[in-house]
């Protein structure tokens, strides 16, 4: 099982500083707990968030002269991985929520699919790849829950071969909630795409009306000359 070292935090602390330190300010709640501000090394949670995702338990753990928590809530905690808020510039994350869990009881989580193999209708050029889910929710005791489902897209041969969630094979002990006619993902037909033709343009054309247009200019500017010379005269 995932495990991390946490410290109990002040509100009063400054986030800035926390972090220019290498903590991430966090915090846990649920399962019947308090809400609880900590904060987290954060070289130890990126390995853990890369390792365990949001779908694997993971043990909180702090040093009970570190925690000034009531004695019912100092023993370890575990948590899933419920959000994580990442800066918007270096993509890194600035602050984890953390949701406390019951180990003995069942709960529903999302996991990630993982397209393994390789199609032979892709391979084959007959038809182009289309994967309609990327997630499934599952039920499952937190121990049982796996970091991600491996879906194998070799079996997909044909023009329109799919693969629905029932076809997925779980772990033991780990039901789908999805239904089970969903599909996961399947092969359409290779469409050729065709650039659009460009409509000549007739220069020509564009030559007349520039010509035109000049000689109307010119039959005008006569006209208004003549007028004036009348009315001199």
């Amino acid at each position: 099982m995932f495990a991390i070292k946490a410290k109990k935090r002040d509100l009063k602390d400054k986030l800035y500083a926390l972090r220019k330190k290498g903590e991430i300010p966090s915090v846990f709640y649920g399962a019947g707990r308090t809400s609880t501000p900590i904060s987290i090394s954060s070289i130890e949670f990126k390995k853990i968030w890369r390792e365990a995702g949001e779908s694997s338990a993971v043990k909180i753990f702090m040093p009970d002269s570190e925690t000034k928590m009531p004695e019912t809530e100092k023993a370890d905690i575990d948590v899933l991985i419920h959000e994580v808020q990442l800066d918007p510039v270096t993509e890194e994350p600035i602050h984890v929520d953390f949701l406390a869990i019951d180990m003995k009881k069942q709960i529903r989580v999302k996991v990630p699919l993982d397209f393994v193999g390789i199609s032979g209708a892709v391979k084959a050029g007959i038809g182009n790849l289309v994967k309609v889910l990327h997630e499934v929710e599952v039920e499952a005791l937190p121990k049982n829950l796996p970091h991600s489902l491996a879906v194998d897209i070799s079996k997909l041969e044909r023009l329109e071969d799919s693969i629905i969630v029932s076809d997925i094979k779980l772990p033991d002990g780990v039901v789908a909630i999805t239904n089970q006619r969903d599909i996961v993902a399947s092969i359409i037909l290779q469409k050729e795409e065709k650039e659009e033709a460009i409509p000549a343009v007739d220069l020509s054309q564009i030559e007349v009306e520039k010509k035109g247009k000049k000689e109307e200019e010119t039959v005008e500017e006569t006209k208004e000359t003549v007028e004036k010379t009348v009315e001199e005269k």
